[in-house]
């Protein structure tokens, strides 16, 4: 298994991870800002929470022509226009700041088409990531994609939070700032990343991504369970904070176990290569599809703090490793002229679930009350970890070392 010092010798990948590393983190910087700035225009709490999800909405109806176009187009170019497109929108908001112009709609049409931008950016990433990276040194690259993911979450809040008590505007011109940087580094990419020549209408094209995986069991299996875990996990979280809010607890110790979270993700995302190395995929994927349902006992017995932030800490633990390590070998056994459609869909579906976690938590702890809202989330918890654990097609995925040489027979027969 490649290791971070060995895989940042790849020039194209290093320049790649460092630029989208800092443009995600301007990026969670902004989010955490888009619903106070509302806030402070309107007094409505409603449309606060419009604003960070029409950036959603931007994401999510973009994602399936973008993954199209990632197919077509030069991955390269595609990106580049993202960052540059991230970089002018976040410039308007603080140049329309400055000049005492900043309106809720301007704030909103950006919002929505930095998530579109978001959308063009992510399967053109995975594309280019296949082309730049070996087969072997994926679940490496990927994890380290997870670690910078846990790190944008984890500074992206209080730093946006910072720069937002200086003056509101200056975490926008931070961002536009990064998105800058994520241009001139992309730039720098060597490796030709143009996609291969088609003639096909995009509707077809994009039929011929959800075909492949519609007829291969193992890419349906990934979408629904992908989709389901996101769904429960995030429950989880909600219920875990509701609970600690209803019981009294400050927001410093509540801030304190969203921490401990993001600690125990990076910690998880520098071990997975090490991991991934030594279980075969499709068990490790197993493990941690149930690595949170035990972890809710203790949750629902002991609502405390310090308890939630260590299960929480141990499931989150685990999670880089099962998405890098199954990650990596879903990319590694796609075409390379489908990467961007099939990475666009399994990515819309798996985000699709997300807006109905909270709807589903404050169902349940207004339906049970807190401990046996746990207990019943764990109980769907389980029910979603069956979906890998009964697929044949998602158990028999061997090691990294073993899928990598099967891929190199299979190119050289």
């Amino acid at each position: 298994m490649t290791s971070f010092r060995t895989l940042a010798r790849n020039h194209d990948f290093t320049v790649l991870w460092i630029g989208q590393t800092i443009s995600e983190l301007g990026s969670r910087m902004s989010m955490f800002v888009f619903p106070l700035l509302a806030f402070q225009l309107t007094g409505s709490a409603l449309i606060a929470a419009a604003a960070e999800s029409s950036h959603l909405v931007g994401l999510a109806v973009t994602l399936l022509p973008a993954g199209v176009l990632a197919d077509r187009v030069d991955r390269r170019l595609l990106m580049r226009f993202a960052s540059a497109s991230g970089a002018l929108l976040y410039a308007s908001l603080v140049l329309a700041a400055l000049v005492g112009e900043l309106t809720l709609v301007h704030l909103f049409i950006v919002a929505f088409l930095t998530g579109a931008g978001v959308a063009v950016f992510a399967p053109a990433e995975i594309s280019a990531l296949r082309t730049v990276v070996r087969s072997e040194d994926l679940p490496t690259a990927l994890s380290q994609n997870q670690a910078r993911q846990h790190v944008a979450a984890l500074l992206g809040g209080p730093v946006g939070g910072l720069l937002y008590g200086v003056t509101r505007w200056l975490p926008f011109a931070a961002d536009a700032v990064t998105f800058t940087i994520s241009w001139v580094l992309l730039g720098r990419i060597r490796t030709d990343l143009s996609a291969s020549p088609t003639h096909k209408h995009p509707r077809e094209d994009l039929l011929a991504g959800l075909t492949f995986i519609r007829q291969r069991p193992f890419f349906r299996v990934l979408m629904v369970w992908a989709a389901g875990a996101n769904l429960m996990v995030n429950a989880v979280f909600f219920v875990a904070v509701l609970r600690l809010i209803d019981s009294g607890v400050d927001p410093v110790h509540i801030g304190l176990v969203e921490t401990a979270a993001g600690v125990a993700g990076i910690a998880g995302a520098i071990v997975a290569p090490w991991i991934i190395d030594r279980f075969r995929t499709g068990r490790l994927t197993v493990v941690v599809a149930w690595s949170f349902v035990p972890l809710l006992i203790p949750m629902a017995l002991w609502n405390h703090p310090a308890v939630v932030a260590a299960a929480l800490g141990v499931g989150v633990f685990l999670n880089p490793a099962g998405n890098a390590g199954i990650g990596a070998y879903r990319i590694a056994v796609t075409p390379a002229d489908l990467q961007g459609r099939v990475q666009s869909a399994m990515q819309f579906v798996s985000m699709s679930t997300l807006p109905l976690a909270p709807l589903l938590a404050g169902v349940a702890l207004t339906g049970f009350g807190g401990a046996p809202a746990v207990l019943a989330l764990g109980a769907l918890t389980a029910a979603v970890a069956l979906i890998p654990t009964l697929s044949s097609s998602v158990r028999s995925v061997p090691r990294p070392a073993e899928w990598v040489r099967e891929e190199q027979v299979a190119v050289s027969v």
